[in-house]
């Protein structure tokens, strides 16, 4: 840390939605730095991968400044990591879009499909079902947080077996029960998907904190409070 400010490098692999990232998270409280660069993002207190787009390309792009690489170098020294959106999403085994399986950063298992709804994107404000003894949504449980996906990790399947703490998970439901007369009782219940994810030193979001208002903010505090 200098000045008393954690630093924090926000991951340019190519993704968009850098700036507000950067943004955000420096009024959060932390010193911002938006790179490439292989040494300062092992450096950094704090890593932040962004993503937006598809998951094909989000991995093209990760892989090409070795992102990967840098994920996995952080995490097995207990380095703090932060995704968020498609930045989630790669750090699953897989991702199935249109027919087409791409390879993730594999730090969690599980594959990141479409969502089954009536209505693809997910696109608004949603609430969170959060664990308890969550620091990432300390104080914010009850707060909407605004998202945009069509895809998303449907289950969650990593089994620690009491060998390891096991991560606390924070769901989110997308597609409402059809309107009287459109189904009734036989409507798709809504599918529920990860929205969160707090394991070890790795944190990750479905949705857009830098998106999230007041409670984005508040959110991301909360993790920039958690650096060393």
């Amino acid at each position: 840390m200098s000045g008393g400010a954690p630093r924090v490098v926000v991951l340019d692999y190519g993704s968009g939605n850098l700036r507000s990232a950067v943004r955000a998270v420096e009024r959060a409280g932390a010193q911002v730095e938006l790179t490439s660069d292989k040494q300062a993002a092992l450096d950094a207190d704090g890593l932040l991968v962004p993503g937006v787009g598809a998951y094909a390309a989000c991995m093209a792009g990760l892989r090409a400044v070795r992102g990967d690489e840098i994920i996995g170098r952080r995490l097995s020294g207990g380095r703090p990591v932060l995704g968020i959106c498609v930045g989630m999403q790669i750090l699953f085994d897989r991702g199935v879009e249109h027919g087409v399986e791409t390879a993730g950063c594999g730090e969690w298992p599980g594959t990141v499909d479409r969502l089954q709804a009536p209505v693809v994107p997910h696109m608004g404000w949603n609430t969170v079902e959060v664990p308890q003894g969550s620091q990432l949504f300390a104080g914010i449980e009850d707060e909407r947080f605004y998202f945009v996906h069509s895809y998303a990790a449907r289950s969650w399947d990593l089994v620690t077996n009491d060998r390891t703490r096991a991560p606390l998970v924070t769901w989110a439901s997308h597609g409402a029960p059809g309107a009287p007369g459109d189904g009734g009782e036989d409507a798709p219940a809504p599918d529920r998907f990860v929205a969160a994810v707090e394991n070890g030193p790795l944190w990750a979001t479905q949705f857009h904190p830098e998106k999230s208002g007041d409670a984005g903010a508040a959110l991301l505090r909360n993790w920039i409070g958690t650096l060393s």
